[in-house]
């Protein structure tokens, strides 16, 4: 142990209620920043993971057809007239009108793990006890599977009686609450002039809310008979090795297949900037722990160097430089930080185990029944960063006047 880092522990030991001030900041800023951080990225990415496993990570769909605008000019006298080309904008075809021969380019994208043909159209839903307005999404189940979580989605029934019914379907729970409809209800269903019988094989729940009150799943060859519609498809739902890739994929489909390719940070723009916008401001609130803690170790520091100001005299004329000084008011800093940062990540840590239990149903964006949290080393780095920038700047200046004393102007009481 260094006869600096001795020397400060002893300064800072002097004023304990301040340093245990400063200390009480830095933890609840630490742990506070944590517990704020993990909360609102597991929400993110619970909301991500709902709307990949609904929605896909790129949706194929309208067919893009450039435009062309032509402009003559003609010259006056003896100069002869022009044409000029140029594109204007694209035009886009709704649908997709060879989804085999699409899908079939989409598999040989190296990122590409799952495609699925969709074929959707607005329908009206009538049972015994009501009617409501309703979306029909005719799919292949197996193909549709490994693009979504819609095996992990159904809540009540099961697939094997969906697979086996030709008139079965899939309801949203939303929908089916509505309509009064259990697993093996009947019900009419009625697409433009066509009217069916079809019966609830199994009814799920993704959460989210405009998906639940209005989407019915049916098997493709029913959904293109109901809807009159032999070929051709709605969209293709893309699912992704790497969804982070999803934007440059999606451009890049765009290109090679002349249709239209949203990726899912596009569709969910939105939502995305609310929570990115969310962490950045509850991780400002909860830095004012950690400025406060800043604060009060410059005031801890300065009553040192007004306390000690004769020890320090003592000191330079010992032989300590102004390097020396420095460094003794520095490690005062440094210690309070790294005891305050350990306590605090471990607060944090501890924090987010216990919100981690705690039941909270929500559903409209997503569904769950309990706090979501993520764990992340990244979390506990950012908030020992934060505390270390605020706390060490704000040491830093009383550190520095403490070096610029002088044994000869303390002894002629002219130091400042």
């Amino acid at each position: 142990m260094s006869t600096n880092f001795r020397i400060a522990f002893r300064f800072l030991t002097a004023r304990r209620r301040a340093m245990f001030m400063s200390l009480s900041c830095i933890v609840l800023g630490v742990g506070l920043f944590v517990v704020t951080q993990a909360t609102t990225t597991g929400f993110e990415k619970f909301f991500i993971r709902t709307i990949l496993g609904t929605d896909g990570a790129i949706r194929v769909e309208d067919r893009i057809q450039a435009t062309i605008r032509t402009m003559e000019a003609h010259g006056g006298g003896d100069v002869d007239g022009f044409v000029v080309e140029f594109k204007d904008g694209v035009q886009y075809v709704e649908g997709v009108d060879e989804p085999r021969l699409v899908i079939d380019a989409l598999q040989k994208f190296s990122n590409v793990s799952g495609t699925s043909e969709v074929l959707h159209s607005s329908a009206e839903v009538r049972s015994n006890f009501k009617n409501a307005s309703a979306r029909v999404y005719g799919i292949n189940l197996e193909d549709h599977l490994s693009v979504s979580d819609l095996g992990r989605q159904i809540v009540q029934g099961d697939l094997t009686t969906f697979r086996e019914s030709p008139s079965g379907v899939l309801m949203g729970v939303m929908l089916a609450e509505r309509l009064q409809l259990q697993v093996g209800d009947s019900f009419l269903l009625k697409a433009d002039t066509e009217l069916r019988r079809y019966r609830v094989s199994a009814i799920f729940e993704t959460g989210i809310g405009d998906i639940d009150k209005v989407r019915v799943y049916m098997h493709m060859g029913e959904a293109r008979s109901l809807l009159k519609k032999r070929r051709g498809a709605s969209f293709i739902q893309v699912n992704l090795f790497d969804r982070d890739r999803a934007p440059l994929d999606a451009a890049h489909m765009e290109a090679v297949l002349g249709h239209s390719a949203a990726p899912w940070q596009e569709r969910e723009k939105i939502w995305l900037n609310v929570f990115s916008a969310l962490k950045v401001s509850t991780g400002i609130t909860v830095s004012v722990f950690t400025l406060i803690a800043g604060l009060a170790m410059y005031n801890t520091l300065a009553l040192i160097v007004m306390e000690k100001t004769k020890d320090i005299a003592i000191l330079r004329s010992m032989g300590y430089t102004r390097v020396d000084i420095t460094r003794i008011f520095l490690w005062q800093a440094v210690i309070v930080l790294a005891v305050g940062a350990v306590l605090g990540c471990g607060l944090g840590a501890g924090v987010t185990y216990v919100v981690s239990l705690m039941p909270m149903r929500i559903r409209g964006i997503f569904s769950t029944d309990r706090f979501l949290v993520d764990w992340s080393i990244w979390h506990y780095v950012a908030a020992v960063g934060i505390s270390i920038v605020m706390v060490m700047v704000a040491s830093l200046i009383p550190a520095r006047r403490a070096a610029r004393l002088e044994p000869g102007d303390v002894i002629r009481g002219t130091a400042q």
